[in-house]
């Protein structure tokens, strides 16, 4: 029988616009113009090395692969202790954010080192992994040994990055990532053609530009946690005596992030070898639509970091209803975000494609992937929410992982392998295809965020 008593429902969340956006501008907005500098950094040093030509341009998007897969080990395990740092952060434990930070740190840079040694010893063998193409490895092997210090640095400025923005102090890696843009624009611009009486240097200029703007962000890091007042700066040993628990769940929390983006950033530069194989007209196609492509998404999951940020921050205060409701409404800005995102790149997408050094087919090819992205950007971008932000911001980190990597390798890769090297299908229907991933992804990552299974506090018994 059921209680003579009316159980009475609970007052709905109410999240007000205007402080809101008031908050995401703050957060999101410097996060979002550090993506967008990051991108465009990419996007000029493929326009000058593409000016070169098709199989210059085919060289340095191969040789940039492994560099991928690493960025995305050190933005898993950077993600995966950002849920630490955020709920931290709700509880203003700064203390704790800095032991967060340093462990992050030794296990960034001593995983950069395993990526160093063969990248810098044996870069010829590396490319083999991505391409058969002769002269493609012949040009890219001297690329991924001069960029190969970049390795170093970012397995120390990526966790740092990190806790600068879990603090909301998202303003400081803005603007390092601006100084470091125009540092690299212009050694790319002196040494790739030899301007103001610097040698042409060709892809070798491009790799030297790089690895000199990486180590200089490096020293502008430095200089923000030792060397200047901020919430985040202390001395070295703050950020060391890393007590047992805390190491022992930020290692349960941040490996399956790891092997998420580990395992992603894999399927990415295996999508690439298929494409590697199919021609060099093909892959220098499909390396500027991913560059203009990924100038949006990252942009856009500038959002993600910034769920990650304010929800966890919320799960930290122990307030789980708001956190859903701060979260669903994040979700919904961010599927618009993508619908006009989307239709943003489709229509710009000629006036950029035209910069390159393309012949009649590879325009051609190029303009049409970038249409199908822009379709599917909107699913993209919700799932990618969901996974950097939702799910990882309360520790639900195995469960993204499935639904990433899942999708990816059981999906994606399959279906690319079967369209570009036995079907022999034309380079857009291929990735046509890898898109399907995105549509199971979407599903199962809305069916996990209603679940609200998601919502943990990592920090309570620590």
């Amino acid at each position: 029988m059921r209680s003579g008593k009316k159980t009475e429902d609970k007052p709905p969340i109410v999240i007000e616009s205007k402080p809101l956006y008031k908050t995401l501008a703050r957060v999101a907005l410097p996060i979002a113009l550090q993506s967008l500098i990051t991108s465009s950094l990419n996007l000029l040093d493929n326009l000058m090395v593409g000016s070169l030509g098709e199989v210059e341009l085919a060289a340095v998007g191969l040789s940039t692969q492994l560099f991928f897969i690493h960025q995305g080990v050190m933005f898993g395990f950077s993600s995966g202790s950002a849920a630490f740092m955020a709920q931290f952060w709700g509880k203003q434990d700064v203390q704790s954010i800095r032991k967060v930070t340093g462990f992050a740190i030794m296990v960034c840079f001593s995983i950069s080192l395993l990526f160093f040694l063969p990248a810098f010893f044996a870069p010829d063998r590396v490319l083999r992994l991505f391409t058969d193409i002769p002269e493609v490895i012949d040009i890219g092997k001297d690329f991924v040994r001069i960029a190969a210090v970049s390795f170093l640095t970012l397995g120390i400025t990526y966790p740092v990055s990190a806790s600068l923005r879990t603090t909301q102090q998202t303003s400081l890696p803005m603007k390092i990532s601006a100084a470091i843009f125009s540092v690299n624009t212009f050694l790319g611009f002196t040494l790739i053609f030899g301007n103001f009486g610097a040698p042409a240097l060709g892809v070798k200029g491009a790799a030297i530009a790089t690895a000199t703007a990486r180590l200089l962000e490096l020293s502008l890091y430095f200089y923000v946690i030792f060397g200047r007042k901020n919430l985040l700066a202390g001395k070295p040993e703050d950020f060391f005596g890393w007590r047992k628990p805390l190491v022992v769940k930020i290692l349960v929390t941040a490996t399956p992030v790891i092997i998420n983006e580990t395992m992603w950033s894999l399927g990415m530069a295996t999508y690439n070898a298929a494409y590697g194989r199919m021609g060099v007209t093909e892959f220098a196609a499909i390396q500027a639509s991913n560059t203009l492509n990924t100038l949006f998404i990252l942009a856009i999951f500038s959002l993600g970091d910034a769920l990650l940020i304010l929800v966890g921050q919320r799960i930290g205060m122990g307030q789980m209803d708001y956190a859903f409701a701060l979260a669903k409404r994040l979700l919904r800005i961010g599927l618009g975000i993508g619908i006009i995102s989307g239709s943003l790149l489709i229509l710009t997408s000629q006036f950029i494609i035209r910069l390159f050094s393309f012949t009649p087919a590879g325009q051609r090819y190029a303009l049409l992937i970038i249409c199908i992205y822009g379709i599917f950007m909107p699913l993209k971008v919700y799932s990618g929410l969901n996974i950097v932000g939702t799910l990882r911001c309360g520790g639900d980190t195995r469960v993204a992982m499935c639904l990433e990597v899942g999708s990816v390798w059981l999906i994606g890769v399959p279906l690319v392998f079967l369209g570009a090297l036995y079907l022999k299908f034309p380079i857009y229907f291929v990735v046509l295809m890898a898109q399907t991933e995105e549509i199971v992804k979407f599903c199962l990552c809305r069916k996990r965020f209603l679940s609200r299974k998601w919502l943990n506090n990592l920090i309570h018994d620590i």
